[in-house]
């Protein structure tokens, strides 16, 4: 048994397509179809149901693809500690961010990482699902670590490092009824037009919820994955937002006023898998996150 035939099968089955596990791994199709088909082989069994439409793990497949996943692992480990014995800290990581994180200066602490640590490689992506999105993705381990902006009930399976919480502000027109007061409740805005994140990110969550509480579900018009293109929006009149108190671009016809009475925070976790031990190179990178009070 190979570890590219565990690879392959580990791709099938998070992918339930040849095609997509072939596009993931940067192998032909034919390749990765072998590679299953010898696995099936020499392990005795069927590991997926195959159709013209669709492919599916069997029973066999279901139970097999956790003990795969760890057998990989614990090979990656074993790897990785020879190589730190003889050359220092190596490795691969794979983190998952927001498109705007305000306060949190990733790229600064990567590049401090980056120069103790030259032999580990850094592989950043940014979510278009949000903190829901990647908080999914480090419990399929398809991420080491990411940074989400969910609290920590959201985050089953996972281990949670915070590094920020920030209030929500409103921010409205100058020339909005509102915007006259020194701090407007969310009741204020009932009826309102919203411009706000889509679905899944961890900001929209919070005030969906927030809204529903109340009883008056709201209606968001614009969705921008950006939070620094909010503003732009609203001093266009397209709308009102309630965002989490982060640096953005300012707009002259645009005023930002306190959320009151609503006790609402964003909280800013770095979350890693709750079911397997972090790296070495995970760890150190951790071990910085949490040294740094302004990351």
């Amino acid at each position: 048994m190979e570890t590219r035939q565990l690879e392959y099968f580990v791709a099938v089955a998070e992918e339930l397509s040849f095609t997509r596990a072939a596009q993931r791994m940067f192998a032909v199709q034919s390749t990765v179809s072998a590679a299953v088909r010898a696995l099936e082989t020499e392990l005795g069994t069927r590991l997926f149901d195959r159709s013209t439409r669709r492919v599916a793990l069997s029973a066999a497949g279901a139970a097999f693809l956790p003990e795969a996943k760890s057998a990989i692992e614990a090979l990656e480990r074993a790897r990785a500690t020879v190589q730190e014995a003889s050359e220092g800290l190596r490795g691969s990581l794979r983190i998952g961010t927001l498109t705007s994180i305000g306060g949190v200066n990733l790229p600064e602490l990567l590049g401090a990482f980056h120069r103790r640590h030259p032999r580990v490689d850094i592989h950043v992506t940014v979510s278009i699902t949000g903190s829901t999105g990647l908080a999914e993705e480090v419990r399929q381990g398809r991420l080491d670590v990411a940074i989400v902006g969910l609290p920590e009930s959201d985050l089953a399976g996972l281990a949670v490092l915070r590094v920020d919480t920030r209030p929500f502000v409103v921010l409205l027109p100058a020339d909005h009824p509102l915007a006259a007061r020194r701090a407007v409740r969310l009741a204020d805005l009932a009826g309102e037009s919203f411009i706000d994140t889509p679905r899944g990110f961890g900001n929209r969550v919070a005030m969906d919820r927030a809204f529903d509480a109340l009883g008056a579900p709201r209606r968001v018009t614009v969705e921008v994955a950006d939070l620094r293109t909010v503003a732009g929006y609203i001093a266009a009149g397209l709308g009102v937002a309630v965002v989490p108190d982060t640096p953005v671009p300012g707009e002259p016809d645009v005023v930002v006023r306190p959320l009151a009475g609503a006790g609402l925070d964003w909280p800013l976790n770095v979350v890693t898998s709750g079911a397997k031990p972090p790296s070495r190179a995970l760890r150190t990178l951790l071990d910085l996150m949490a040294g740094v009070t302004d990351i």
